[in-house]
């Protein structure tokens, strides 16, 4: 049986929909678990999807994915510009890490345009809203594939 895509999502995005829809779209996170679903079941994966504002909880959640997924796709928000915990958690899988972000972080403020998540990701897709949740579906699946 394959394993899961882990799908992890770090602070405030929670409040997606509500929280500057002209940066992050009108979407609600629940839209978004249900158009990653829906494009991971057709590529034929189930996905643990995820949410905290802890910074503790998602160390835990990517320490599990270590034994329990197939690969792991994270928005990290605001963790990936400050998070070193999270960059060693995210070090410590051998299977495939994808960052994701709605906006486009290099578009923005200065202090956006450096993650830490980035040095443990494979590879990065941002800046297309929900679209880029699918099209991180589609690049873990395939190099999930790829590693099987």
């Amino acid at each position: 049986m394959t394993k899961p895509i882990y799908v992890l999502n770090g602070p405030n995005l929670n409040m997606l929909g509500q929280r500057e829809p002209h940066i992050y779209g009108s979407q609600t996170l629940d839209d978004i678990r249900a158009l990653v679903e829906a494009r991971a079941g057709a590529l034929g994966f189930e996905v643990v999807f995820r949410q905290s504002n802890r910074e503790g909880e998602l160390v835990d959640w990517v320490q599990e994915a270590h034994r329990a997924a197939s690969a792991v796709v994270i928005n990290p928000a605001g963790y990936g510009h400050t998070s070193v915990a999270l960059l060693d958690a995210l070090k410590l899988l051998s299977i495939p890490v994808v960052e994701c972000h709605l906006s486009n972080p290099a578009a923005r403020e200065d202090f956006r345009h450096k993650s830490y998540v980035s040095f443990a990701a494979k590879g990065l897709v941002s800046g297309f809203g929900a679209k880029s949740y699918e099209l991180a579906i589609e690049a873990a699946a395939h190099l999930a594939r790829l590693d099987a």
